[in-house]
This record gives C-alpha cells, structure tokens and sequence, in this order.
C-alpha cells in the first residue's frame, strides 16, 4: 500500500486542487459580503494551469484505444499550457512531446516547456498581426505545421480542439471536485471559453447531479464565437484582444468539441468582457486574495460577478469559476507591472 501523499509519478499530483471562498474581493468587484463566490486553483496544477488535466486524461485515453503506445512522439499545437502539460505528462511516462506554437503567445511558457524537455517549434505571425494578439489565421499557420509534423515523425496528435479528453477531464475531476468541496451548495459555474473543454465537462457533470444548474461561457468582447454560432449561424471572431488561450478569429465550426454537444441546453448565458475588464480583475485577485491567475482568471471573475450583480443566481447558492493558469506565464507581457 502506498504511503498517503506518495506519488508514483507527477502525473499523479494533477487535480486536487483547491477551491477557496472568496472574502477579501468581494466589496473591490460590486457584491455584498454575504457573495458565496468560489475560485478553483487549477493554477497550482504541476504545470501552472488546468490543461494539465486535460494532458493527462488525453495521454491515457490514448492508451487505451491504442492510438497511442510506448515511446511514440507526442505532438500538439498550443498557446501554451495545453503543451506544458503534455511536457509534464511526456516526460513522466517516457515519450518525447513535440509542441508548436504562435511566437504571438508569452514566452515563458515556451521556456517552461523546454525546460521540461519539449521540442518547441515557434510558428512566426502572420504579416501585420500584433505580438501578444494571436490571431486565427497565426493559429491556421500553427496548425498547419502541427499536421505536417504529425505525419512526417509519426506522431500521436494530442488534438485538445477534437479529442474527448478535453471535456472527459473537466467531467471525471474538476466538476465533482468542486461540488464535494462546496457539499453540492452551489448553482452557477463559468469560464472562459478555449477549446470549451472545462465548459463542457464541468457543465455536463453539474446538469446531471443538479436540475437548474447555471452555466455561463465567458468570451472575449468583440470574439463571441459561441455565442454568435449558438444559433446555428457561423460565429467568427475578430481577433485583436489580450486574453490568451481563447477568443481566436475562428469559426464556431472549428470548436470542434461543441459538435457533439447542444450549446443551448449547456449553456444558459454568454458574458462578454473587456481586456480592461479581465486585466483589472485578475490584479485584484492577486492583491486583495493573494491568487495569482493570469488573463482568463481576471475574465472569469470579472464574469462571475457580472452574472451575480445581474440577479442571475439563485438566492445564496454559490458561484465557483476556473483561475485556469498562473500569473508567472505573463511576467513578460503588461498584465503585471
């Protein structure tokens, strides 16, 4: 039997994270003292964000169907945390991982990953797009040399827009995590919207154990893809914000996740925030909390907020949102001064 709090590998030190009750902040963001407001530190993952989760659930489904098997290349296009996970759980079980990324994204995260024995190909921007400010046609470009690097290695592709292990692992982990440590008092949840993988599965777990569970996808204001395509029109995004890791200038056909899905009954709201917004709340939420999130965690609790100012919360039930990375990765952008 093994001791409590031994691990075989890190892998096993993904999940688990806390979730803590918000105090300090709630006077700072407009909600009275008596807010049940809930942040979920996927920041403190071994990887600084909750992609971690998302890795290790892709690798062992790929096991399992036997897409995947010893030794083969593991190769995935990211903005960064998708592949610093993928670095974690590659070097964990033995496999050499391979991530391609815009050099639009900070670089730290492409520093974190070599650091952990990645190959890091940095994919450059298209013609006139603004570094930090990754658009979809740099993703198209990081997409295209992920496939061809897919083929001409041999790789298993860690497909993160595709694969189940995306919302599997939002679904098996952090939608139960947070309803046993809130002992199931709780009836929204939001986040900001990438892959949709914690969206989906986090909303797909909370709407089995809850009728009337609250679901709210967070966008970036002026790249509302989901909530543009949810009528069944095509959503695009016009690219040009600050929040990394979501709101690309892409369709709603290419969330490919949201396929299999019915986004109006998933989905109860679409919040939209503002750079400004996001930026302001994540630097609260680092001094008056002591989280240290990055972009996303700053749009998540701007969102939450807005969704409890606005009466759309049931009496005192509890609202819980995803600080999805840590504040280390964006030392080299202005978030932090």
């Amino acid at each position: 039997m093994r001791p409590h709090g031994l691990a075989t590998s890190v892998v096993d030190a993904i999940g688990n994270t806390p979730l803590v009750q918000l105090k300090n902040i709630l006077p700072h963001v407009g909600l009275p003292p008596t807010t049940r407001l809930f942040a979920k530190l996927d920041n403190l993952n071994p990887g600084g964000s909750k992609k971690d989760r998302v890795a290790k659930q892709i690798v062992l489904d790929g096991y399992e169907s036997g897409e995947l098997v010893a030794g083969q290349p593991i190769v995935e296009l990211t903005s960064g945390n998708t592949g610093t996970g993928l670095a974690i759980v590659s070097a964990a079980l033995n496999h050499e991982f391979i991530a391609v990324m815009s050099a639009g994204n900070s670089i730290e995260r492409a520093r974190q990953m070599r650091a952990l024995g990645a190959e890091v190909v940095l994919v450059p921007q298209a013609p006139g797009n603004v570094d930090g400010q990754v658009s979809g046609k740099d993703l198209e470009l990081v997409r295209e040399v992920t496939e061809s690097l897919t083929q001409e290695r041999n790789c298993f592709r860690a497909d993160q827009f595709r694969l189940k292990g995306s919302w599997r692992a939002h679904y098996n982990s952090t939608g139960p995590e947070i309803w046993e440590a809130t002992g199931g008092d709780i009836g929204t949840f939001v986040d900001f919207v990438g892959s949709g993988g914690t969206l989906i599965g986090c909303g797909k777990y909370f709407k089995e154990v809850k009728k009337g569970f609250k679901c709210y996808a967070v966008e970036p204001l002026g790249n509302e893809v989901l909530k543009r395509g949810s009528g069944g029109k095509l959503g695009v995004g016009k690219g040009g914000h600050r929040i990394q890791g979501g709101g690309y200038e892409m369709t709603f056909d290419e969330l490919e996740l949201f396929k299999d899905v019915d986004v109006g009954e998933l989905v109860d709201g679409f919040i939209s925030i503002s750079d400004k917004e996001a930026v302001d709340a994540a630097r609260l939420l680092a001094k008056k909390e002591g989280i240290f999130g990055g972009f996303s965690a700053g749009a998540n609790l701007s969102a939450a907020a807005k969704v409890i100012m606005e009466g759309k919360v049931e009496g005192e039930e509890g609202v819980a949102f995803m600080v999805c990375d840590n504040g280390l990765k964006y030392l080299s952008t202005d978030l932090y001064l």
